[in-house]
């Protein structure tokens, strides 16, 4: 495999700053034997109600739960990643992912990657200047390397983001072709390991689908199992994919539209569990007699260790 592109100081100082008036509520929650994840209310017709916890049935593993708190989530950390084997086409679409941007409240703090070698290449650190964020989007490479996944480029950056309570969301812009173990499975073997991370993390994973550059990336059959894996990463954490077909998209306005408004929607669910000494994973479900309400969340909770 090629060398991990380092991290910078400046990264390492910035998102420590960032990120460090959240760390004290993530380490209470595991303190006081209690999980937090976010969920997404969803409206058949357009934006969902107000929603308050009474609405709300958790059922974890068998077992029916008390939720302790249900809030209406407004700080977010969202992540833009775009992988550098993309069509250079895609640039195309830059217009409207700035716009995205901009439109961000101001609660939300953006960054910017490019995704390559396995690893990420961070060109803008979470910040709430958005027009900044914006600029850091570049025309990709256009190329595949040898040793790329997009998988263990999720990996790689979500492993470096410090403790946080709030809400945290990554946007992968990708054909999600892994050019470095894919083979020819149904499922690549770095899709799972990104999932568990991110159910960890309490982090929504997104995909916009764009091919890549090359002649691999026209193989109808990779394609096609690429997005399969491309939405098992997305749902099951909690977040969506996005494509048409296997061609390159001719917007991402209406994905981003959609996007922004699960983003809109997001509540942060606590309640008691006890991880035993290492921490364990149980499966979360959420309904609600709400009439036309539905809920995306991650498919594990994850439970903290017991302190």
């Amino acid at each position: 495999m090629n060398a991990r592109t380092p991290l910078s100081a400046v990264f390492l100082a910035a998102g420590l700053s960032l990120f460090s008036a959240s760390v004290p509520a993530a380490l209470a929650a595991a303190e006081s034997g209690t999980a937090t994840f976010t969920v997404t209310a969803i409206g058949k017709k357009g934006g969902p109600p107000a929603i308050s916890k009474d609405d709300v049935q958790l059922t974890l593993g068998k077992e029916r739960k008390q939720i302790a708190q249900w809030t209406k989530a407004e700080k977010l950390y969202l992540a833009i990643l775009i992988d550098d084997s993309l069509n250079s086409d895609v640039a195309g679409q830059w217009s409207e992912l700035k716009q995205f941007i901009d439109a961000q409240p101001a609660t939300t703090y953006i960054a910017v990657g490019y995704a390559g070698n396995s690893t990420v290449r961070v060109a803008q650190d979470f910040t709430t200047d958005h027009e900044l964020a914006a600029k850091a989007l570049r025309i990709p490479l256009g190329f595949p390397a040898a040793y790329s996944s997009p998988y263990l480029s999720v990996i790689d950056w979500m492993k470096r983001w410090p403790a946080s309570g709030d809400r945290r969301s990554l946007l992968l812009i990708s054909s999600g072709t892994d050019y470095f173990r894919g083979g020819f499975g149904p499922i690549y073997p770095d899709v799972d390991s990104a999932i568990s991370r991110a159910e960890k993390e309490n982090i929504n994973l997104w995909n916009i689908y764009y091919p890549g550059a090359g002649h691999r990336s026209r193989s109808f059959f990779l394609a096609n199992m690429a997005q399969n894996n491309l939405s098992k990463l997305c749902e099951e954490t909690g977040g969506e994919a996005y494509f048409l077909g296997t061609s390159a998209p001719v917007s991402f306005k209406p994905y981003l539209d959609e996007m922004q408004m699960h983003l809109d929607n997001q509540y942060l669910l606590t309640f008691a569990g006890d991880g035993g000494p290492k921490g364990k994973f149980a499966s979360a479900r959420l309904k609600t007699e709400l009439a036309g309400v539905e809920f995306m969340h991650a498919n594990q909770a994850w439970l903290p260790p017991a302190k």
